[in-house]
């Protein structure tokens, strides 16, 4: 009886260990070397930044509330900072990888990111955040995964596919760095890569001979789920395949309700997963095309990036015209309405945080009100500067996250006007001071000439108007 009772406790103690040993969440690591390689994407050798000697970078392939590791080794001649576009870092905003809140990681230095992918899910993609790289490559997938506890609302997928949408400029990214801080605009783009690769050959006045494009396999009757990001610099792009719908079922970490679309504008930093089901005959390939919205079309035709959808059976190369972009001539509100048609999956099961009040949208407590807007470039102190609500801010020295978390006085000032200043712009360290756990109404006024995006960096918003 003794014994019994002995092994009884023991078992007992080593399924409580057991337990405990499996109660913190796992962790993933990676090892990124950051390095200029050599590649012509455009037919035109020129130097982009790889990462462990790939362009683009890998997929970050983690599952919600994984610990994500990420050693960041340095190789360029120049200071690194790593970005996670859209992950929002709860309790580690240090670990975002941008000026505001990390020191940057000198030439031949390492920084190790640790951060938590907490109630997370879906498709958002990584950048260098500094001194214009993203121009010339660095970016990869960043993919969150459902714990199998959850399922996502769709049944499981043939496969996963990522797809890197953005222009590209055959200029090195310090000669466009250049020209912007003179006061120059960037000029037209000479192409739009898909996954780090030039157009395929559709027209061949359009597109020279001998450049590597993109092919996506796939097989008839299978479902896929594509992950589409627009890593680019200032291109809206359109994406569309031909004669295939696009079932939209995520985007940036949010399940939609699922609806069909013949194609979908993607503005700068979007992140959307379609599903794919391949349904055509294949009596050919198909074109994958990300063309240039919001811009003079016939002096943009080149600017065209178009990849291959090649089925298992197909019997041709594709052929003919590209799919028709959105003809929007005549009705200027076609982006802003297919945004609009875009929806929240409430019903379905996922990592999803509830914000406070946010089970009563009707009563929302707003707590502050901030008008942002953004005009054409003005000169301050004899140089053109980017102005919002009439500020063109100044990066310090110290990150202001640093400054905030040392109480060190001077650096940043809480002052960021609510609506716009009237009389001559001005260059500061100018912070929005929010509250916490507060909502926070933000209206984007853009009184340029051009179509500008904003990146929310890790915050959760609900677009009202």
């Amino acid at each position: 009886m003794a014994l019994s009772r002995f092994w009884g406790w023991f078992l007992i103690h080593i399924a409580l260990f057991l337990s405990l040993c499996y109660a913190e969440d796992p962790f993933v690591f990676y090892d990124f070397e950051v390095t200029y390689i050599t590649a012509s994407p455009l037919g035109v050798p020129q130097q982009v930044i790889a990462i462990n000697n790939k362009f683009p970078g890998p997929t970050i392939n983690s599952t919600t509330n994984n610990n994500v590791v990420i050693n960041v080794r340095n190789k360029l001649d120049e200071s690194l900072l790593m970005h996670w576009s859209g992950i929002q870092q709860r309790r580690s905003s240090w670990q975002d990888g941008v000026l505001g809140t990390n020191c940057p990681i000198p030439p031949k230095w390492n920084w190790t990111y640790q951060f938590q992918v907490k109630d997370q899910v879906g498709s958002f993609f990584y950048f260098p955040s500094l001194h214009f790289q993203r121009a010339a490559g660095g970016f990869g997938s960043f993919i969150i995964n459902n714990r199998p506890i959850i399922p996502i609302p769709f049944d499981t997928p043939d496969g996963d596919i990522v797809i890197l949408i953005g222009d590209w400029y055959t200029r090195n990214h310090t000669a466009l760095r250049k020209a912007l801080d003179a006061g120059k605009g960037l000029g037209m783009p000479d192409g739009v890569l898909i996954n780090g690769k030039g157009p395929y050959r559709y027209n061949d006045t359009l597109v020279p001979d001998g450049i590597e494009y993109e092919t996506i396999n796939v097989h008839p009757g299978k479902t896929y789920r594509l992950r589409v990001h627009n890593v680019g610099i200032s291109t809206s792009l359109n994406f569309r395949i031909q004669s295939h719908n696009l079932l939209l079922a995520e985007s940036e970490g949010s399940y939609t309700v699922q609806q069909n679309y013949t194609s979908l504008d993607i503005h700068v930093g979007q992140s959307y997963s379609f599903l794919l089901t391949t349904d055509q005959n294949a009596s050919s390939d198909y074109y994958i095309v990300a063309s240039a919205r919001f811009v003079n079309e016939s002096q943009w035709k080149r600017v065209t990036g178009v990849a291959i959808l090649r089925y298992s059976n197909s019997k041709g190369k594709a052929s003919g015209p590209l799919p028709d972009p959105p003809q929007d001539d005549f009705d200027k509100t076609f982006s802003m309405n297919q945004a609009r048609s875009i929806r929240w999956n409430v019903s379905a099961s996922g990592a999803r945080p509830n914000p406070q009040g946010s089970f009563r949208y009707g009563s929302i407590n707003v707590t502050e009100v901030y008008v942002l807007r953004n005009k054409p470039p003005e000169t301050i102190d004899g140089k053109r500067r980017a102005t919002l609500s009439g500020i063109s801010f100044v990066n310090p020295a110290t990150p202001i996250r640093l400054a905030d978390q040392y109480k060190i006085k001077g650096v940043y000032k809480l002052d960021f006007p609510n609506k716009p200043l009237t009389g001559p712009p001005k260059m500061e360290t100018s912070v929005i001071n929010g509250t916490y756990r507060g909502f926070m109404e933000v209206i984007l006024q853009n009184n340029d000439t051009k179509m500008h995006t904003y990146h929310m960096s890790g915050y959760a918003f609900f677009v009202v108007g």
